[in-house]
């Protein structure tokens, strides 16, 4: 039995090594941080869109615990923006395996995962939300995330390089109640165990104060570098896959930045004093990866959206632009609602539109494959030269999940800290809100191994309808917006409710509260994920072959659209006898 199951993991560690080696995975994400002053409700807002290619999509819950004084703390390798590490067991899936994250965490019937090193235990920590990155933490302490390129990027090694950004947000969770304080201690895990890994920017924040803090991996290959600048309240910060922060100003106290920083820059050649204020974006990366506009068009997409009035332009001089400031007040306050609307959007209405041309096909399919010819992920060779490029959304089809957390101050955090979860790409999926005063998820949401189709995976039903929805993009897209509007307008509805009943119940029992809280977000996402998978039966139904079928209006033809059709050699078909010169 023993030598059966150890077979077996070894077939798992062959097959998962040898995928390494022939598969390249693209990780690219948008995060935005929307501000109480910028917000119709006075919450807090950071958002993520995960694009991760089909690494594992599962959301975890992760219990607070208690240590005893001296013990150590494992740090685990991760894959995500990085890649397989075999040798550290850090694969695409299962993100983390180990016993001592949790259940949740827990899959025996793979290789463990091997630690990096260790930190000293705290003795106690708070139990928290993770995916690729952490999430949002029981006191209401949240995260985005973004990978960058970087000049440098280095794999890890014991002893000197033991942290990349997803480990340092999962202890700033474990540790933290606010934004400046996991950012100091995020800045002191770098300069003390090494910084490994691409570029990153983290959106963190709690429910008063928000900041963006940037990292890269040292050229000294120990340490590491990072910034950290402060979100004025009432307003909005962008980023897409490149370094956001730019001058620094040592003497700004919304800034705080590593102490070696404008040393080893000036040592390495990467900035000289005579030149002015260090420009962090132009000191540590080469601008702009992947092709241009990667990821400037989405920055100019999201900041002309809120704030049509200052009418930026999508074209800018070159990849260090500064034609997009850091922060901006939009022009109307948002609701959580608009952000995920933002997450939706494929340019829509402007020249860019991805819903039109050829490439979009018959029924104005958004979603572009890419292959070899294109650019080689957030973090590629920004020299390479390309023959062509498509515009990179912000909605894109290899999206594994969005994460909106919102935070208030004027609740209890168990109440007024809310994680809504769009699982698979944000045009087509539900936002499904948890209380971070719950103390569990559904099984549905911590089972998404993209490698094997489930029933029981609450992501393999949104995954699933998207998918479908490339037979006949336009029409199926409108059947799902209808859905999406009647259930996310009702939970907005009904929200409000809960936490005034939450409120009233924690008055006198607290324990009672995070369970109350805890079955509504069970009991309603269950009841979510339900009706997605009847949605998915009705689809493949309705549209079955190709045609619209209805009961009673089953096989209605309704072809291409005509304007589609001239571009094809439809014309030269076949409507006579006679041979046609070609």
């Amino acid at each position: 039995m023993i030598l059966s199951r150890r077979k077996c993991i070894l077939s798992v560690f062959f097959a998962i090594t040898i995928l390494f080696f022939f598969h390249q995975e693209t990780f690219a994400c948008t995060t935005l941080i929307v501000t109480p002053g910028a917000t119709i409700d006075g919450s807090m807002i950071v958002a993520h869109s995960d694009d991760n290619d089909l690494i594992d999509q599962r959301i975890i819950y992760v219990p607070a615990m208690d240590y005893k004084e001296g013990e150590q703390r494992s740090v685990y390798c991760s894959a995500a923006a990085v890649g397989e590490f075999p040798q550290y067991a850090t694969f695409f899936y299962p993100r983390i395996n180990a016993t001592d994250r949790g259940p949740g965490y827990n899959t025996p019937e793979y290789l463990p995962s091997i630690p990096l090193g260790y930190i000293p235990q705290v003795t106690h920590t708070y139990a928290y939300f993770d995916g690729s990155y952490g999430i949002m933490n029981e006191h209401q302490l949240m995260f985005g995330e973004c990978t960058d390129g970087a000049k440098v990027q280095l794999d890890p090694e014991p002893g000197k390089r033991i942290f990349y950004s997803s480990e340092l947000s999962r202890v700033a969770l474990e540790r933290c109640k606010t934004a400046r304080e996991a950012v100091e201690l995020m800045g002191k895990l770098i300069e003390e165990y090494g910084y490994y890994g691409t570029g990153e920017t983290l959106p963190v924040a709690d429910p008063k104060e928000a900041w963006v803090m940037e990292m890269a991996p040292s050229p000294e290959g120990i340490g590491g570098l990072w910034v950290a600048k402060k979100v004025p309240d009432g307003e909005i910060f962008v980023a897409a896959n490149q370094f956001r922060i730019r001058d620094i100003d040592p003497d700004d106290p919304d800034t705080l930045f590593s102490s070696h920083l404008h040393e080893i820059a000036e040592k390495n050649g990467w900035w000289n004093p005579s030149e002015g204020p260090l420009d962090w974006l132009k000191t540590v990366s080469r601008g702009e990866y992947n092709h241009p506009y990667y990821s400037l068009r989405r920055v100019w997409r999201l900041l002309s959206m809120v704030a049509p009035s200052q009418e930026f332009s999508p074209w800018v001089e070159d990849g260090y632009t500064r034609a997009y400031p850091f922060s901006i007040p939009p022009d109307q306050k948002l609701s959580v609602r608009d952000v995920m609307m933002l997450y939706r959007d494929h340019y829509e209405g402007t020249e860019f539109d991805l819903t039109k041309g050829i490439a979009a096909g018959p029924f104005g399919n958004p979603n572009r494959c890419y292959g070899p010819y294109d650019g080689q992920g957030d973090v590629g060779n920004p020299d390479r030269k390309l023959d062509g490029a498509w515009e990179r959304p912000i909605s894109v089809f290899y999206c594994g999940f969005t994460t909106i957390c919102q935070g208030r101050a004027d609740l209890p955090d168990p109440i007024g800290g809310i994680i809504w979860v769009g699982l698979d790409k944000p045009s087509e999926t539900l936002f499904i809100p948890f209380f971070v005063g719950s103390q569990s998820l559904p099984e549905s949401f911590s089972q998404a191994n993209t490698a094997q189709f489930s029933r029981d995976s609450a992501w393999w039903a949104f995954n699933f309808v998207a998918n479908w929805a490339e037979l006949n993009y336009q029409a199926m897209h409108a059947d799902i917006a209808v859905l999406q509007d009647k259930y996310e307008l009702k939970m907005l509805e009904l929200i409000p409710l809960v936490q005034k009943t939450a409120v009233e119940i924690n008055q006198s029992d607290e324990c009672l509260t995070r369970e109350y809280l805890t079955n509504f977000s069970t009991q309603n996402a269950e009841f979510l994920v339900k009706e997605w998978w009847n949605f998915a039966e009705q689809l493949i139904v309705h549209y079955d072959d190709g045609m619209f079928n209805l009961p009673g209006k089953m096989a209605q033809l309704h072809g291409y659209p005509k304007e589609w059709l001239d571009l094809t050699n439809w014309s030269k078909g076949p409507i006579s006898y006679e041979k046609k010169e070609k």
